[in-house]
């Protein structure tokens, strides 16, 4: 597993060995940051979130893009220890803080995210738990901009009030779920 893009680019992540971590595939990952490159809000300078960080290849991708810092949240041993040494391989010093936490019952944050990554194990309805309790705990806002991996074919509705789909897009055996605050 490589990082497709930025001023990291080619540098190769490691991953936890066994079955308890799904990374994400390489081309879902250029199509998400190629996604997330001309959108609004903008990646570069921006504070990101990813949840359920495995290897931690979602948050290294985006610093190699230009986000200012990330913050990887992991209750795994195996994948925590595997953020660590990705973390010290990329020279990631202050950009990144690695929370040994679960994301559907999160400590208060310091301030809400720009974006918020969030990758589950597939079917397991994470998601779903996740998003109010990192909501309530002050993780995003309404100016976040939250993706979610989840399986091509698992439902997927938004469980927080005024946060709403706004754009899908399915690459192979994963769907890319975007979802923003409404004005409403």
């Amino acid at each position: 597993m490589r990082i497709i893009a930025g001023k990291h680019r080619g540098r190769v992540l490691l991953a936890p060995a066994g079955q308890t971590t799904r990374p994400t595939a390489d081309r879902v990952r250029e199509a998400l940051f190629n996604i997330l490159s001309h959108g609004e809000p903008e990646l570069r300078g921006a504070r990101v979130l990813d949840a359920f960080a495995g290897s931690g290849a979602l948050g290294f991708e985006a610093l190699s893009r230009g986000a200012e810092h990330v913050t990887f949240l992991e209750t795994d041993p195996a994948a925590y220890a595997i953020i660590h040494a990705n973390a010290k391989k990329m020279s990631a010093g202050d950009q990144v803080a690695i929370l040994r936490t679960d994301a559907t019952n999160p400590p208060k944050a310091k301030e809400a995210f720009r974006f918020l990554l969030m990758d589950p194990p597939y079917k397991s309805g994470l998601g779903k738990t996740a998003l109010p309790a990192l909501a309530a705990q002050g993780w995003i806002d309404g100016e976040t901009l939250v993706v979610i991996e989840v399986a091509a074919g698992e439902p997927f509705s938004s469980p927080v009030k005024g946060l709403a789909i706004a754009d899908e897009r399915t690459y192979g055996a994963a769907r890319l779920v975007f979802l923003r605050f409404s004005a409403e």
